[in-house]
C-alpha cells in the first residue's frame, strides 16, 4: 500500500525504513528538506492514490493540532489519519471529531520500540473503529514484531494512547527499582562487582527483562556511571497516568513515587537518576547530560 509519513526523525526515520523493507510506498515529509521525499504536506497528500493514509509523527500538542488542521483542509472523505506520537488520548477524541466533520477518518496509536525498532519492530497500541484500523492494518503488520504479540487494537479512539500512556507509566516504576537496586549495590564496600552482580540477572531471575539487558549495556559503556549527571527528564505521560489515576480514583503508588524521584533529580545529582539517564538513553536515544555539565 501507500502510506504518507508526517515526520522523520529517529521515530518517523526508522519507521519509513522499516515500511519500505516490508514492500510498502513511503512518501515522507519533514521540515528538514534532507530527510524529506517531498517538500509540504500538498504535495505529499497529491502524491498518494485515494483513499489516502497519512501517519503523524511529529511532536504532541501544536505540531500535532497543526498538521492535523492542514490535512483537514486538503484530504478527501474515506482518506484516514494517523496519530503516531505521544499525543494526549483527550486530544485524540478532539480530532477524530474534527477530522469526522469531513468524513475523514481518524486513529491513534501508541508506538514503543525506540531506536531498535527498525530491527527489532515497534509495539503499537491502536484506537478507533474497525472500518479506519483496516484501511491502516498493512501498516500495522509491517511495523510490529514479528510473532504474534506486539500489536493490540485497544479500543475506540483514544485508547491506544491511553494504553501507551500506561505503559510508559509502568515503565517509570521499573525503571525507578532497577535504578534504586543499583545505587543500593554501589553503596556497600561488601558488593565489589555492581555491574556483575545486574549481568548474572540476566538469566534465570524473576526481574530479568529487556530494560536489564540495556542497565547492563550502559554499565558497560560506562561501569559507575560516572560520565552521567544524575538528572532525568519526564516525557509528560507520566504526569498523564497519575492523573488518571487521579480522575479514576486508581492507587498507582509506585508509578507516582517514580515520577516524584524524577523530579528530585532536578534538585540535586541523584545517582539513582544517573541509571534512569542511562536507560532512557540506551532504549530511546534520548538526550543525556553530561557530568561535566552540572
Amino acid at each position: 500500500m501507500e502510506l504518507g509519513l508526517v515526520g522523520l526523525g529517529k521515530m518517523g526515520g526508522n519507521m519509513r525504513e522499516r515500511i519500505r523493507r516490508a514492500g510498502h510506498t513511503v512518501i515522507g515529509y519533514d521540515r528538514n528538506p534532507d530527510l524529506a521525499d517531498v517538500n509540504s504536506l500538498e504535495e505529499l497528500v497529491g502524491a498518494l492514490k485515494g483513499p489516502r493514509v497519512v501517519w503523524v509523527m511529529v511532536p504532541a500538542g501544536a505540531a500535532t493540532q497543526a498538521t492535523i488542521d492542514e490535512l483537514a483542509s486538503l484530504l478527501s472523505p474515506g482518506d484516514v489519519v494517523v496519530d503516531g506520537g505521544n499525543s494526549r488520548w483527550t486530544d485524540d477524541e478532539k480530532h477524530a471529531v474534527e477530522l469526522g466533520l469531513k468524513d475523514i477518518g481518524f486513529v491513534d496509536c501508541g508506538v514503543s520500540g525506540g531506536v531498535w525498532g527498525l530491527e527489532n519492530g515497534y509495539a503499537l497500541m491502536y484506537g478507533g473503529t474497525a472500518e479506519n484500523v483496516a484501511k491502516v492494518q498493512p501498516v500495522f503488520d509491517a511495523l510490529k514484531p514479528e510473532g504474534d504479540f506486539g500489536a493490540v487494537h485497544a479500543g475506540k479512539v483514544g485508547a491506544g494512547h491511553f494504553a501507551k500512556m500506561v505503559h510508559n507509566g509502568i515503565e517509570y516504576a521499573m525503571m525507578q527499582a532497577y535504578a534504586e537496586g543499583w545505587e543500593l549495590l554501589e553503596k556497600v564496600d561488601s558488593v565489589t562487582d555492581v555491574r556483575e552482580v545486574f549481568r548474572s540477572w540476566q538469566e534465570g531471575t524473576v526481574i530479568r527483562s529487556w530494560l536489564l539487558d540495556l542497565a547492563v549495556n550502559a554499565l558497560d559503556e560506562d561501569e559507575h556511571l560516572e560520565q552521567l549527571r544524575g538528572y532525568a527528564q519526564d516525557s509528560g505521560e507520566g504526569r498523564w497516568t497519575v492523573e488518571a489515576a487521579i480522575d479514576n480514583a486508581v492507587p498507582l503508588p509506585a508509578i507516582t513515587a517514580s515520577l516524584f524521584a524524577r523530579f528530585a533529580s532536578r534538585q540535586d545529582d541523584s545517582p539513582q537518576m544517573k541509571m534512569i539517564a542511562a536507560l532512557r538513553n540506551q532504549f530511546g536515544g534520548h538526550a543525556v547530560e553530561s557530568a561535566k555539565q552540572k
